[in-house]
């Protein structure tokens, strides 16, 4: 709910679903992911996860600010939902293919950590994820970054992002749009 730049992100549409349900549905579709959970301090968030059938983990207030990073976020959720692999989908990448999901997941079991490129994806092994010395500084050498232009072509952080991916999906003039947009 707290994203600066556009109100609101998680709750908008692209094609006729709330993002943070679309990322659900992109979640369900790949072939290594058991669970879906969504953290947050959202009731609004939680019920819409609800809707589209992920678990939902209530975040505690000290992990809810701008400033938290996200390894406390996922040790937070693996905690409450032990697991192999965590998974972090960022549904700014709403036309992900699930296939880079599963990349993903296959590169932190073999490495521990895997992040694609674009960020669409960021796994860790739980071992991976118990073991950060430092969630402020996250090391940039990775053994597994990878380019997957899979991942989506647009980064949904403002309107205009937003407006952008649906002219990715759609096309410039789509049947029924009025002319003048």
């Amino acid at each position: 709910m707290g994203s600066k730049r556009l109100a609101y992100k998680n709750l908008l549409p692209f094609a006729g679903k709330p993002l943070v349900g679309l990322g659900i549905e992109i979640l369900r579709q790949a072939k290594l992911v058991d669970e879906i959970v969504v953290s947050t301090e959202s009731e609004l968030i939680a019920r819409v996860a609800l809707d589209f059938g992920a678990t939902v983990l209530r975040r505690p207030v000290e992990l809810a600010g701008d400033e938290v990073p996200s390894v406390p976020v996922f040790q937070h959720i693996v905690e409450n939902h032990p697991c192999d692999v965590h998974v972090n989908f960022n549904i700014n990448f709403p036309m992900c293919d699930p296939a880079v999901i599963d990349r993903a997941v296959e590169l932190a079991e073999r490495d521990g950590e895997a992040l694609s490129k674009p960020f669409a994806v960021w796994a860790q092994s739980v071992e991976r994820l118990a073991n950060y010395r430092d969630a402020y500084n996250i090391p940039s050498a990775m053994r597994s970054i990878f380019e997957d232009d899979r991942a989506g072509p647009l980064d949904v952080h403002t309107e205009q992002d937003l407006l952008d991916t649906y002219r990715a999906a759609q096309g410039l003039k789509p049947e029924g749009l009025p002319e003048g947009f």
